[in-house]
């Protein structure tokens, strides 16, 4: 199997994702063993949402839509025309997934088999319908990934290399148990957002979709906002309005009254607007239905002060603040080559 072929399987699944993109699936012509996959699909995706309550239609939708539209043949193989994976020497590779958004391993399991490799994969129990069921619809696709996917629910063993995600407490867990074997651990990290207050209001409705898509449970998400001396919060609360019909929603409204009832009688400041609370803090990781904020004095200060925190930080959301920005509204929309905490899992696993 060369890499046009696997290339062309994924390609494949992204063809078969883009059917579930909305909120009434539709059954496309052409699209490989649909017959076989597209009603299995159907369940998986009501036993996710069964399963977790933070995966409601449209976030699931959401994340369908993203990977449908990163997997096309042009996509792909602008993504990898840099690297020399042909050369690659076959391992098996261990995936340990967080699952705090639907999919969110895929693109170390994508890395991990287009690179050549065989993948073991060690899910979340958050997250664990979706992505067995895709693996076997590429299987089915390219019958060279049969024998090259492995899900697993027991101790980790017999693997050459490892990529895990968790918070920084399993992370020190990891560090060790992995200590003779190349890895990437990735460790917690939150996204910001540098504001001036002459953002457009174009602009600050779409950071509403970096705050509160997935319900800000992704380290993409915007956590935390830096604003200047007298920022006037009514225009972001404002922007951020076309959102309120979230706090109907029973998971999300439980933590904003808790955590709003934990402001209150620990007589913590904070500012809301029905939905969704703000909160001056140190802090780059708020709870959810909160943002944190601080203020700064200058762009310079500003700037040595997030460069001394890099690596509690996975986006910066402005405009013209950095060059390594994100643009408002596109912190869930990252490209094949916008690796997580910025390690290129593709030259990772070339080296291996």
């Amino acid at each position: 199997m060369n890499l046009d072929q696997r290339i062309n399987a994924f390609a494949k699944l992204g063809a078969f994702l883009s059917q579930f993109t909305s909120e009434n699936f539709q059954k496309k012509e052409n699209i490989e063993h649909n017959d076989m996959f597209f009603d299995g699909f159907k369940h998986q995706i009501k036993l996710a949402q069964e399963h977790n309550g933070w995966f409601t239609p449209k976030n699931l939708q959401f994340a369908f839509n993203s990977w449908s539209k990163s997997l096309t043949d042009t996509n792909l193989k602008s993504w990898l025309k840099a690297y020399a994976i042909n050369q690659v020497n076959p391992k098996k590779v261990a995936i340990i997934m967080a699952g705090n958004i639907p999919l969110v391993g895929f693109h170390d399991f994508l890395s991990v088999l287009i690179s050549g490799h065989e993948v073991v994969v060690k899910q979340s129990s958050n997250d664990k319908q979706l992505l067995p069921f895709l693996a076997k619809y590429v299987e089915y696709v390219e019958p060279g990934f049969k024998g090259k996917i492995t899900f697993t629910q027991d101790k980790l063993q017999d693997f050459d290399a490892v990529i895990a995600t968790g918070s920084d407490n399993t992370a020190r867990y990891f560090e060790y148990y992995f200590k003779g074997k190349p890895s990437i651990i990735r460790k917690n990290r939150n996204s910001v957002a540098v504001l001036t207050g002459n953002e457009t209001e174009e602009e600050l409705t779409a950071l509403s979709e970096d705050i509160f898509r997935y319900y800000g449970l992704g380290c993409r998400n915007v956590s935390k906002l830096f604003v200047p001396k007298d920022y006037d919060f009514d225009r972001f609360f404002k922007a951020m309005y076309a959102w309120n019909p979230i706090i109907n929603e029973n998971k999300y409204a439980n933590n904003y009254d808790y955590n709003k009832a934990v402001y209150l009688m620990s007589e913590f400041a904070m500012l809301e607007n029905g939905f969704l609370m703000i909160k001056e803090d140190a802090s780059f990781s708020s709870p959810i239905a909160t943002i944190f904020y601080e203020y700064y004095n200058t762009k310079e200060a500003l700037l040595a002060y997030l460069n001394t925190y890099t690596n509690n930080i996975q986006c910066i959301v402005s405009n013209g603040f950095t060059e390594n920005e994100i643009p408002f509204g596109k912190t869930q929309q990252p490209e094949l080559s916008d690796y997580a905490d910025g390690e290129d899992t593709i030259s990772f696993l070339l080296k291996i």
